[in-house]
């Protein structure tokens, strides 16, 4: 009989996330038969206590999605089980193995990753790392590369790398499993995906939220490490990345690997040209007054809230074809896409003014806070007139647009996909030490360049894009951000 143990599985992304993705699976008939969900955390309580916590966090969740069922829940309920344990220490692991039994064991460390090395080594002395275990890590995993290679050797002297699963939550979600789909499964987009065709890409990560409480967290990572260096290269490499041979995780992960090894490095000479950092001051944040993170943080900081920044990728796909990156914290609005901006047509035919310019294709892939896939096109608008009149107007990409009968399905939590590929052991949608390796080797440039320059942060107004230099940094070159939709 096979178990998932959550670590620290009384903490918020187990009770906000975890936990709630896996009674959705268990509603829906996909959790292995047999398998046993084992909570271990610190708080010393009891298995019905444990159990009604997890039920007050699921009933609301699922309620909002009408997926609430008696009969789930009870399915749920008889897998679980609570053990009050210091994951880092061997001693009181013994208990949690023996709880787990036999089988093979997929252990999610839901817990600081500052406590991973010592977790894994309590895990491999308690007998919690056998062969056919797994392990499930939370990124970002370190600081830099120097503290990810401490953190991970912990772990690779504990778990050999077929067993460690690195979790990225935004590969989870199913407009970025849609983005392969669409790439490699269709035949009128590959041949256009490259710099050829494809005059520049824009990847947001805007959220609304301040840092708030988190700052300690916060304070130390900014928006670099917190955001760049895991969601969003991920999501550059999917759209960058060579078609891979077959679906085999390896096959998947040895693409994603050769674009960030192609990344230009930001030197110091460059690093004012091609990247922007803000810190957001007191403004309005979706209609309310919003402080600024100094004034959360209770004194000042040199910490970014903000960062966009221009990037090359040297391959032959892609050379001359930049990628613009952005993400903050207190934006004007919560979005997460991916603009592919396509080349205008190389002559038009059309006179301008009163036939309508003619605007260059997009392929707006949203991510947040709907899911949906957008291609803009131009079209002749109806009518009789004497010049033909044109219009641009966005075809939609997305689930069930043949069908307007259609239900839509029910949009699923990013961890829902990721656990049952643990469970299953398909490694595809994880990361992989040499690609977080890079990873980290080109944030820590990004990050080097900075303090060489002495480069602070810029200041911008809750509520809005970022500092003016954001905008420069795309109309410096004659493009702009999409700040509309489509």
């Amino acid at each position: 009989m096979a178990a998932l143990v959550l670590f620290g599985g009384g903490g918020d992304l187990a009770m906000r996330m975890l936990l709630p993705s896996l009674y959705f699976l268990e509603h829906d008939g996909l959790l292995p038969d047999g398998l046993k969900i084992i909570g271990a955390a610190r708080s010393n309580e009891s298995r019905d206590e444990y159990v009604a916590k997890v039920r007050a966090a699921v009933e609301g969740k699922a309620m909002a999605d009408e997926a609430w069922s008696d009969q789930a829940w009870a399915r749920m309920e008889a897998r679980l089980d609570y053990l009050a344990v210091d994951a880092t220490s061997a001693e009181s692991l013994k208990p949690l193995k023996d709880r787990v039994g036999e089988g093979a064991c997929t252990s999610f460390l839901a817990v600081s990753p500052s406590l991973y090395a010592r977790i894994v080594t309590a895990m491999r002395a308690s007998g919690l790392a056998e062969a056919d275990d797994r392990v499930v890590l939370e990124k970002p995993v370190g600081r830099n590369l120097e503290t990810f290679r401490e953190i991970d050797d912990a772990v690779a002297d504990a778990f050999s790398e077929q067993q460690v699963f690195r979790i990225d939550h935004y590969l989870g979600k199913e407009t970025v499993q849609n983005l392969i789909a669409l790439r490699f499964g269709n035949t009128i987009f590959e041949p256009l995906w490259n710099s050829l065709s494809i005059d520049h890409v824009q990847i947001t990560v805007g959220e609304t939220v301040g840092v708030g409480d988190r700052w300690p967290y916060y304070d130390e990572y900014g928006a670099l490490r917190d955001m760049l260096q895991n969601h969003m290269l991920q999501l550059l490499c999917l759209v960058a990345m060579e078609p891979p041979s077959d679906l085999d995780p390896d096959s998947v992960r040895n693409e994603k690997v050769k674009v960030i090894r192609s990344l230009r490095p930001v030197t110091h000479e460059e690093v004012e040209r091609v990247t922007v950092r803000g810190q957001y001051v007191a403004g309005t944040s979706e209609g309310k007054p919003a402080t600024a993170y100094a004034e959360e943080r209770g004194q000042p900081s040199d910490t970014e809230t903000f960062v966009a920044i221009r990037v090359d990728i040297d391959n032959w796909r892609w050379a001359g074809t930049p990628f613009f990156l952005r993400t903050g914290k207190r934006l004007a609005e919560k979005r997460t896409e991916i603009v592919i901006q396509f080349k205008p047509v190389p002559h038009s035919i059309f006179d301008h003014g009163a036939r309508g310019d003619i605007q260059a294709n997009r392929l707006v892939i949203e991510l947040q806070p709907e899911e949906d896939i957008a291609l803009s096109v131009m079209n002749k608008r109806p009518g009789l007139d004497q010049q033909m009149q044109l219009q641009p107007i966005q075809m939609s990409l997305s689930w069930g647009q043949g069908d307007k009968d259609a239900k839509p399905p029910r949009r699923r939590i990013a961890y829902e996909r990721l656990l049952l590929d643990a469970l299953a052991g398909d490694s595809t949608l994880f990361v992989r030490r040499d690609e977080a390796e890079q990873a980290w080797k080109w944030v820590d440039e990004v990050s080097d360049a900075w303090r060489g320059a002495a480069f602070k942060p810029k200041q911008y107004a809750a509520g809005s894009w970022g500092p003016p230099e954001a905008d420069l940094l795309m109309s410096r070159t004659g493009r702009e951000w999409n700040t509309g939709h489509g």
